[in-house]
């Protein structure tokens, strides 16, 4: 696990998250990057060996997506979900994010309802609005620490929407949904004729006791449900950009097909093809020592602001590397939160309000990366709010 502990400078790599911060956050002064969700961690050396190989190779023309990579994701569900799912069932896409306009574009009209559940994932709004349809927001309710879901309030904005498109788990409040949660989801969205996105992008960082169940596993789900995943979270390859769609629903994967074809997509990159099947095929212990150091880091920003910044609270994470940080307390505006973080504090996280209103008073932070990095980005928290 010691390599977790490593410092790996990534500046100077066209790194979005260190080398455009300080564009992005129109700092004048460096700021330490602990924003954008990916991970200061090389992927397992499974991964590494593979691309490496390939590259040595030196030859990257035309690559086809061969059936054992189709095979190493129909086994790692199996083994990590306990979610059967069969090969033809499977997309591939280059992103998480493509996927969700893709879904959007094929299984709806312009001007229909696309429900979500704020505060939530900023591309979740844009995909919606960018292609021409409407947004519609049943919000999480916090209370006590965590969000749970408002049923009646669910039910009510169904009846205005054609799809759903759902976070599980969720990005940024961190819950897994539970097995009653998504049946009565599934329930109702069958009720009121509604076709269900899934991102399930984070599905491999869930924290026990808690489970992640996909939501295309529950009773009467599937035929209606899309599920979105990829190994970019789990594994740190984002930048590689290659993701999958599973469906059972043929009409649906037909379609979303033509919209391939529109658009002239055929394959992934020769390298995220590569990665993915020595991901799911050699990454399992990695993953797990993985999930023990993130766990470790969450346990020091819970402990360091109980004992160092009281009026901040952490929002318990049952799953991802995302911190949702409550800052209402300090009644500070989101403005002033924000300004406090960039000059006193010299730290970059994301301002709750970019995931929705409903994420007003909030920011996220991203402890993946080495715990010196996390104690530095917390004395950083604490400069800022001092």
């Amino acid at each position: 696990m010691n390599y977790f502990q490593e410092f790996i400078d990534r500046r100077e790599t066209y790194s979005v998250k260190w080398d455009k911060v300080k564009q992005l956050y129109h700092a004048e002064n460096e700021l330490l990057p602990m924003w954008v969700a990916d991970m200061d961690f090389h992927p397992p050396e499974s991964v590494r060996q593979a691309v490496s190989e390939r590259a040595g190779h030196g030859l990257f023309g035309y690559t086809y997506i061969a059936d054992s990579v189709k095979q190493a994701i129909v086994d790692w569900m199996q083994r990590r979900m306990d979610w059967t799912i069969q090969p033809e069932w499977i997309q591939f896409s280059h992103g998480v994010v493509p996927s969700i306009g893709k879904a959007v574009q094929a299984l709806t009209e312009r001007g229909d309802g696309v429900l979500l559940q704020s505060p939530v994932y900023p591309p979740f709004f844009s995909m919606i609005k960018d292609n021409d349809r409407t947004v519609i927001d049943s919000p999480l309710v916090e209370s006590g620490g965590t969000y749970t879901i408002d049923f009646d309030d669910f039910e009510e904005k169904l009846k205005q929407s054609r799809m759903f498109l759902m976070c599980s788990p969720h990005n940024p409040v961190g819950r897994v949904w539970s097995h009653y949660e998504l049946t009565r989801i599934a329930e109702l969205c069958e009720k009121h004729d509604v076709i269900i996105v899934s991102d399930e992008i984070h599905g491999d960082l869930v924290f026990g006791p808690y489970k992640q169940i996909p939501t295309a596993s529950i009773a009467g789900a599937s035929a209606r449900t899309i599920t979105l995943a990829a190994p970019s979270k789990t594994f740190n390859l984002a930048g590689l950009q290659a993701s999958f769609i599973v469906t059972e629903n043929e009409s649906f994967r037909k379609k979303m097909e033509q919209i391939d074809k529109k658009n002239g997509f055929f394959t992934l990159n020769t390298f995220g093809i590569l990665a993915m099947e020595a991901a799911y095929e050699k990454g399992e212990r990695w993953l797990e020592e993985l999930l023990d150091y993130l766990q470790d880091n969450m346990k020091l920003v819970d402990s360091y602001l109980q004992a160092e910044l009281p009026d901040l609270r952490l929002v318990p994470a049952e799953a991802t590397y995302l911190m949702w940080i409550d800052c209402r307390k300090t009644g500070l505006s989101d403005a002033e939160i924000n300004k406090a973080l960039k000059e006193k504090g010299r730290l970059a996280l994301n301002p709750g309000k970019s995931f929705g209103e409903a994420g007003s008073g909030f920011v996220r932070m991203n402890i993946a990366c080495p715990r010196d990095t996390v104690k530095e980005g917390l004395k950083r928290l604490k400069k800022a709010f001092a």
